[in-house]
């Protein structure tokens, strides 16, 4: 139903906007790579899927190992206006993989992801100014089995920000707060998120990043920090200015954050 419903939205909207000409079209901004949010949204009438191919991710604590995989996470969006987007994240392909290695137990547990809808609203700065800031609120879908989700409705609101600092250096923030289920009960808890990252487009289509990100989720049986230091790298083709490939890789900081995590990802606008 929640696809159905997003689609049915997609399509209305599709009727009420008036798509843009190719060379009108603004420079391509997708979210990814990064954990980080861009300000900008699809230009009125046109579909964005920012895909990630795969990712993996790696933890060790307590003797405990744990992989994680997806194939295929997607984000789609439609431009409603030109500051206005719909979005939906689904994620078809998701396997976690334990193994303690203090009574050498092994568990795999693998399924689709849970489903998010969202939206993004530019309010300051959607094309050339150097200050930029959106709002961008989302709610979780569970429809991932436990183990790979935690079977609730969750949400949050992110409020990401961006600057401008001149020969090709740019500055971004996303700092959000997410209402979240209690890992012990139906009860809910707040969690907050905030990166700090810093990007440099060194030409021929190619940007590089690196992000500080830090969050605290305030579960009611004990607050849980997490921590990573996160680089990527985006190319463009100046031959297509609808399509990005983009690698990425992160290092936990602490106990609680998975110790590696590595991608590689696509985006294309129609």
């Amino acid at each position: 139903m929640p696809a159905r419903l997003f689609l049915a939205a997609i399509a209305t909207s599709f009727v009420l906007a008036t798509a843009a000409q190719a060379d009108e079209l603004r420079d391509l901004c997708p979210d990814r790579p990064g954990k980080g949010t861009a300000t900008c949204t699809v230009d009125a009438g046109h579909f964005q899927i920012e895909s990630e191919v795969f990712s993996a991710a790696y933890q060790r604590r307590s003797g405990v190992t744990t992989d994680s995989y997806a194939v295929g996470t997607s984000v789609v969006k439609f431009g409603v206006t030109d500051n206005w987007d719909i979005e939906a994240i689904v994620a078809p392909y998701a396997a976690v993989r334990t193994h303690n290695g203090n009574n050498g137990r092994t568990q795999s547990i693998d399924g689709v992801g849970d489903f998010y809808l969202q939206t993004k609203v530019n309010i300051l700065g959607n094309d050339d100014s150097a200050f930029t800031l959106a709002v961008n609120p989302w709610v979780k879908l569970p429809t991932a089995r436990i183990g790979i989700g935690n079977g609730a409705v969750e949400t949050a609101l992110v409020v990401p920000m961006g600057y401008d600092l001149g020969d090709g250096w740019s500055l971004g923030s996303s700092p959000e707060i997410d209402v979240l289920k209690n890992a012990a009960n139906s009860g809910r808890h707040l969690g907050i998120v905030d990166l700090v990252g810093v990007n440099r487009a060194i030409g021929g289509g190619v940007t590089l990043g690196a992000e500080l990100w830090g969050a605290a989720n305030f579960d009611a049986t004990g607050t849980v920090r997490q921590y990573s230091f996160d680089l990527d790298a985006a190319w463009q083709p100046e031959s297509d200015g609808n399509v990005q490939y983009d690698v990425g890789v992160n290092r936990g900081l602490n106990g609680n954050t998975p110790a590696w995590q590595a991608y590689i990802g696509i985006t294309r606008r129609f």
